[in-house]
């Protein structure tokens, strides 16, 4: 300011030169606000309209409209909205009349939404089909079916089932089988493999002991023993019985899946153990190929392995018990194995170290190669063989009890060559 001070005004000296002027008869052209202020005196500001300025004049403002909150895109009616997208059109249709214009306009052309109705997906589903989704109709399909009584009831049941655990309420037996967790859990889980993707299909199962004990004596094959769990969950939707496994020792000395086996009522496939549960009325599954048959390479498929000595068939003729002979076709197809490293097997401490066809896939799929191929499954319960009409000194005749296992194993093959003619593909 060219080495000049700035001279500081107070706002109190401002009013008193205002006042001054004021009493002085001074006026600057601009009309004063001719009310007055609450403690009596002169209103000072400029007067804007009607001798009053802004604070003191009352304007009557039109009430506005309510403007229509505007419609999400989708399906379903704005009455059905959810709670946000409710609130986000409320705070639409306050921003300003230009959004009520607007949201008017494109509302008139696209036409009022449709009443609201009781069923909103049979609203959904007609609306799919107007728009020509016919696909998605069948989409919508599905969901009403879930959200019907069935999901209320898987909802309860789960619920149901978090309170057992929690308080305590079920029983492990002497095998560690825990049949509320098996039948509850592992087998639902279970379930959509068997009927969506291998599809599997059952005949004979009049064949199955209703009540009282029973000895399935079923092939093996697929380099896992999926078909193990597959007949076990078949036999249970069949019959409503658990069908207790005999295992070998690697699988109770695998991590997770020793634990898991117990508890879905698997036991060491020992003479013993099959001793008790039959002679408690269980239903006893054993794959006598074990390994062999496991392990088997791709030229062997459907060619069922030695039976072993079987042992399997002495504990049935002590206890009883009918053999149920049962024939899986299609576990062959889920690894087709190529080759069993028998080096690597060794060093592992396996009983065989597969390598299967869907490795030859790993570059292209990566990790996804390695999920077992969807073929089409089908399980075949034969005529059962009785053993109560045998005397029980048979069990200790080795020649007899060979003779038993060759009939059992024979007829397994028999059912397997059945089925394979009568398949139309691996696949369909």
């Amino acid at each position: 300011m060219s080495g000049e001070h700035a001279q500081v005004i107070s706002i109190a000296e401002q009013r008193a030169a205002r006042d001054a002027r004021l009493g002085a008869g001074v006026d600057d052209g601009r009309p004063r606000c001719a009310a007055t202020t609450v403690e009596g005196r002169r209103c000072r500001n400029y007067a804007v309209s009607d001798d009053r300025c802004r604070v003191h004049t009352r304007r009557e403002h039109p009430a506005r409209e309510p403007v229509p909150p505007r419609r999400e895109p989708g399906l379903y009616p704005g009455s059905q909205r959810s709670g946000a997208a409710a609130a986000r059109g409320a705070q639409r249709s306050i921003d300003g009349p230009g959004h009520g214009a607007s949201t008017a306009g494109r509302g008139a052309e696209a036409g009022e939404p449709p009443p609201r109705e009781p069923d909103a997906f049979a609203w959904a589903q007609r609306e799919l089909a107007r728009r020509g989704f016919g696909r998605a109709v069948d989409g919508f399909a599905l969901l009403r079916e879930l959200a019907d009584d069935r999901l209320a009831e898987v909802v309860r049941a789960g619920t149901e089932l978090l309170r057992r655990r929690l308080s305590g309420d079920y029983t492990v037996d002497e095998f560690g089988f825990d049949e509320d967790l098996t039948t509850s859990v592992l087998l639902p889980l279970l379930r959509p493999l068997h009927r969506h993707y291998w599809r599997i299909s059952s005949h004979g199962v009049e064949h199955l002991p209703a009540e009282g004990p029973g000895l399935l004596v079923v092939n093996h094959a697929g380099t896992l023993p999926v078909d193990a769990v597959m007949t076990r969950l078949d036999v249970f939707d069949a019959t409503g019985r658990h069908l207790r496994e005999l295992a070998a020792d690697l699988v109770f000395r695998t991590p997770v899946v020793g634990p898991l086996a117990r508890k879905g009522g698997a036991t060491l496939a020992s003479g013993g153990d099959a001793d008790r549960l039959l002679a408690a009325g269980e239903l006893v599954g054993v794959w006598p190929e074990g390994y062999k048959g496991l392990g088997k390479p791709w030229r062997d498929r459907y060619k069922l392995q030695r039976f072993g000595r079987g042992g399997f068939v002495a504990t049935a003729l002590r206890a009883g018990a009918p053999i149920v002979p049962t024939a899986v076709v299609g576990s062959e197809e889920i690894y087709p194995l190529l080759f069993d490293l028998r080096a690597l097997a060794r060093l592992f401490g396996l009983p065989y170290f597969p390598v299967v066809a869907q490795a030859l896939a790993l570059p292209v799929v990566g990790p996804f190669a390695l999920l077992p191929l969807p073929s089409k499954w089908v399980i075949e319960y034969g005529d059962p063989i009785l053993t109560a009409a045998y005397p029980p000194e048979v069990a200790d005749d080795p020649m007899a009890v060979f003779d038993l296992t060759d009939q059992v194993r024979g007829r397994i093959q028999g059912m397997l060559h059945t089925n394979l003619m009568g398949r139309r593909s691996v696949f369909l």
